[in-house]
């Protein structure tokens, strides 16, 4: 037989010394409906139920958060012995992860082991859904008119058609090696050949040949002195140049403001052997 019990205030069921206490109210029925708002003031809500159906559209979660702190919020799925896995915003990102976490739920924050996936439709229907991996390989590979032009420092323009491979080749003197993750590298080989010339970058600028350590600039064949547009300035160390022959007979000259402030010009053997002569 049904019964109603009306009060004409509020209407309290207490055990023990209540909410702090650690006695309980159980309800022992087949259906328990409360008809008006379900407010529970506690710490734990616990649904130790085989199947949850919410009417309600929206899910509100983090109500009181306050945003002075950061707060991540969202869906955490128990998996046993393995890590839990969540779906959630991370407040600190500003973004939405699906991560692999040992986080149990009970703080505010999750800490990531390891992203995880997440399967969308093969193909999107609309200009801002995530695609597939696969969508967008055959994309790439299929998209008509998808042209990858190259050009070189003369201007040339080389064009790269969908599945070839662009491949960099070096000369005598450069060697290319290609490793993952996308990178090429260029050497420079330490024995240079078929260089026909080398110039200075700069305006003026000085061209240094220099040895490693106590090894020697050798050269191994004619070293040729271009004329000499005027006389070098002096400085302490020596600067050979060559000019119009004078009195040493050679055009070749020296100087070297630690001999001297004014050039030199290195003396031929035949006039050493005709200055000797004349010398007596």
């Amino acid at each position: 037989m049904a019964k109603t019990l009306r009060t004409q205030a509020d209407y309290t069921i207490k055990t023990g010394t209540g909410s702090g206490g650690s006695n309980s109210v159980i309800l022992d029925t087949k259906t328990t409906r409360v008809k008006g708002d379900l407010i529970v003031e506690g710490s734990n809500t616990s649904l130790e139920t085989t199947t949850l159906t919410i009417e309600d559209p929206i899910i509100r979660l983090a109500k009181n958060n306050t945003n002075t702190t950061d707060t991540d919020s969202g869906i955490l799925i128990e998996r046993g012995v393995d890590n839990n896995a969540a779906f959630y915003w991370n407040e600190g990102e500003s973004s939405f992860k699906a991560v692999l976490t040992t986080s149990d739920g009970t703080g505010t924050s999750i800490t990531d082991t390891a992203l995880t996936s997440i399967k969308v439709a093969t193909t999107p229907t609309d200009s801002n859904h995530a695609a597939s991996k696969s969508y967008v390989d055959t994309e790439i590979l299929s998209a008509a008119g998808f042209i990858l032009k190259i050009a070189g420092d003369d201007s040339t323009q080389i064009t790269v058609a969908t599945g070839n491979t662009l491949q960099f080749t070096g000369d005598s003197n450069i060697n290319t090696a290609g490793s993952e993750p996308d990178t090429i590298t260029l050497t420079l080989a330490q024995n240079l050949v078929n260089v026909n010339s080398i110039d200075t970058g700069s305006s003026n600028g000085d061209l240094i040949l220099r040895a490693n350590g106590t090894g020697d600039v050798v050269i191994d064949d004619t070293l040729t002195f271009s004329g000499a547009a005027s006389t070098p300035t002096a400085t302490a160390v020596t600067k050979l140049y060559n000019k119009t022959p004078a009195g040493g007979g050679t055009g070749l000259y020296f100087i070297n403001s630690q001999v001297s402030a004014t050039e030199g010009e290195l003396i031929s053997k035949k006039k050493a052997t005709a200055l000797a002569i004349a010398l007596g």
